[in-house]
């Protein structure tokens, strides 16, 4: 017997993975995913078209088809093969993400490793709550408990770097990584260090948007200029008011960048100089310790850089010889 199926295209579905709206949509290009939606619909049916026939079908650019076709292979969701394209099935892949191969531990192990995963499911949960609505797509557990493994961070700490990054520039995974490297790095791992880490921070930031103003720079500081305010900082212990004076020692450049103000910046640390009041008296002092002298010929670049003539009577003489001679 043969059974066919009473509904035509004009009643049917095309059913979309929850797996994709979570996991892959939110990052991809709105033409990638009409791509993606149309290869289903035509997997459903089992249709066969060509690369032209999507591109008058979406009035899409056919670059921009041969480019989507190729992300979305690279993500996995779907297989190009010598015949055509097969989509990938997303539950399946994200079910083998998530499946992990266990092994034996002792009693000891496994009680520690049941308490552990108590106080992380808690903040994942919150986090779930928090950040996503409830509906956090699988990867992201997976995600968390991964970096629980590399970071070594407390559960608190995880959910300030969540709470960090979703104030600041969303809750892309690439970007959540790049702070967790950098707290990892400035050795964060539990509430106390995030607290330090934090008051430090802010004063970065408040002598960042200081030093902007005063040198009227009218944009935010690059990466590596960032680099140069933090070790003034952090490394140097440095107020803005010793940053301050290194400043306007550029009122004389032409061009003056932030590897001048460190070079004058380190030189003022490596002689342990740490005040503005001790900066203030070394450099008084320096004036003072220069010789008037040098400070004239610095002045007067020009002056008594030649030899003087010297002429004898004999000399002058023949001037008057000579017009004597004419008359």
């Amino acid at each position: 017997m043969f059974f066919e199926s009473y509904k035509s295209m004009l009643y049917s579905d095309t059913m979309v993975p929850d797996i994709f709206i979570t996991e892959y949509m939110p990052s991809m290009d709105s033409d990638f995913v009409k791509i993606y939606m149309y290869c289903l619909f035509l997997s459903k049916h089992n249709k066969k078209t060509s690369t032209e026939e999507v591109c008058k079908k979406l009035e899409i650019d056919i670059h921009k088809v041969k480019s989507a076709f190729t992300f979305l292979e690279s993500i996995g969701v779907i297989d190009r093969t010598n015949d055509g394209i097969v989509m990938s099935d997303l539950k399946e892949k994200e079910i083998n993400k998530l499946y992990r191969l266990k092994t034996t531990s002792t009693p000891e192990e496994a009680a520690l490793s049941s308490e552990r995963n108590k106080k992380r499911n808690r903040i994942i949960t919150a986090i779930n709550n928090s950040f996503f609505q409830g509906v956090m797509s699988p990867s992201w557990y997976t995600d968390l408990d991964a970096w629980f493994d590399k970071y070594k961070f407390e559960e608190d700490v995880m959910y300030a770097l969540f709470q960090h990054c979703y104030d600041h520039k969303g809750l892309s995974k690439n970007y959540i990584m790049k702070v967790a490297d950098n707290w990892h790095n400035k050795n964060i791992q539990n509430s106390f260090d995030l607290d330090k880490y934090f008051i430090e921070y802010q004063k970065i930031k408040d002598i960042r948007s200081s030093i902007v103003k005063k040198l009227k720079l009218g944009r935010n500081l690059t990466e590596y200029e960032d680099e140069y305010v933090e070790k003034w900082v952090v490394d140097y212990k440095y107020t803005i008011e010793v940053i301050d004076l290194s400043l306007k020692k550029t009122t004389a450049k032409t061009n003056p960048n932030f590897k001048y103000v460190h070079a004058i910046l380190t030189d003022w640390y490596e002689r342990g100089l740490r005040t503005r009041d001790e900066v203030i008296a070394h450099e008084k002092s320096k004036k003072q310790n220069t010789p008037k002298a040098q400070v004239k010929s610095q002045a007067i670049p020009q002056k008594d850089n030649f030899e003087q003539r010297k002429h004898d009577d004999d000399y002058y003489n023949s001037f008057f010889n000579n017009v004597a001679g004419e008359k």
